[in-house]
């Protein structure tokens, strides 16, 4: 009898120290539901197998949980084997900093209206994808995107001024398109805060706005559109710009008067319709690439730094520029 009782002790004392599984999971239940809603919208694929609805969604792949709220904050789908459109159900997961859909070939449709429900949404990445139609306006209610990247898609259509609101961002890419039109003129008041600007590889047209003059981005590049006038206005003796290409495009100013930072590694001017003579200041540097080809420059090439060190189709095809690494000035 003594036995007995000892053996229903153990019982009893085992209910209790057995872990109880469902109450050891970290994952909100209500972003569970949603995840598995948008694993059915995308019609259960492999990539996403880790997926199983009977263990913790904070350990699945694609996803991260914060570490204090337990919430899902971020999604992060990248190379998969994925067909189909973004699940509005994306914006049902309220905790979510950084959304990325990247490198997913058949991803396909257009940005969800939805999206605007993600409120604390600081990054958002859609690039490598075949998501098509306009760059929605309403990304620019996203008021606490610090990051926005919709880089090598089908958009098509102008660059909405709405984009003019973020004010919060520091980097914004919306190269490798088809968009058309010029530049908004809202862009001229860009959030000071913007770093790093991509608007190359699309047909954009017209002038550069002359509101960026007073900002100082750390790299620009707008090469390959048809923008036409004078982008000096973004150089000076007092700026930080490092990477600047304008290449490729009808830009026609003279350069000669130009200052340009000692801050800058790479001036990319190429096929312009730039005159005049290059600045002294460029032979400040030991460490600039710079390609001025196809332009309708004169005069000597400035002498010091690394501009000697240049291949001479960095400079070729200009009116007439000389001197090493062109052929001596006559």
């Amino acid at each position: 009898m003594k036995k007995m009782k000892t053996a229903t002790l153990a019982c009893i004392l085992c209910l209790f120290f057995i872990p109880n599984l469902s109450s050891s999971e970290k994952c909100n239940p209500d972003d569970k539901k949603v995840l598995l809603s948008i694993k059915q919208a995308f019609n259960n694929p492999y990539h996403l197998a880790s997926w199983d609805p009977k263990t913790d969604c904070c350990t699945w792949y694609v996803v991260e949980c914060d570490l204090q709220t337990h919430r899902i904050s971020q999604f992060h789908l990248f190379a998969a084997d994925i067909s189909g459109q973004i699940p509005p159900a994306i914006a049902d997961l309220p905790y979510l900093k950084s959304l990325m859909f990247h490198k997913i070939a058949n991803l396909t449709g257009t940005i969800p209206p939805a999206l605007v429900k993600l409120t604390r949404l600081q990054s958002l990445t859609i690039s490598w994808t075949n998501i098509s139609g306009p760059i929605p306006s309403f990304l620019g209610n996203m008021t606490t995107l610090t990051s926005l990247d919709l880089s090598f898609n089908s958009f098509s259509g102008s660059i909405p001024p709405s984009l003019a609101r973020l004010r919060n961002l520091s980097g914004m890419r919306l190269d490798r398109n088809r968009l058309t039109g010029s530049i908004p003129d809202s862009f001229g008041d860009l959030s000071p805060n913007l770093q790093y600007l991509y608007l190359s590889h699309n047909q954009i047209s017209g002038m550069i706005p002359h509101g960026w003059g007073g900002l100082n981005f750390t790299l620009i590049e707008l090469q390959r559109n048809r923008l036409e006038g004078d982008i000096s206005i973004l150089f000076g003796e007092n700026k930080t710009i490092q990477i600047a290409d304008f290449s490729r495009n009808m830009l026609e100013f003279d350069i000669s008067n130009v200052k340009f930072p000692d801050s800058l590694s790479t001036l990319d001017l190429n096929h312009n319709r730039i005159t005049g003579r290059l600045p002294e200041g460029l032979a400040k540097s030991d460490f600039l690439f710079l390609n001025v080809s196809y332009n309708r420059l004169c005069g000597p090439i400035p002498v010091g730094g690394s501009l000697q060190k240049l291949e001479y189709t960095s400079f070729f095809h200009n009116k007439c520029l000389c001197g090493a690494p062109l052929p001596e000035c006559k």
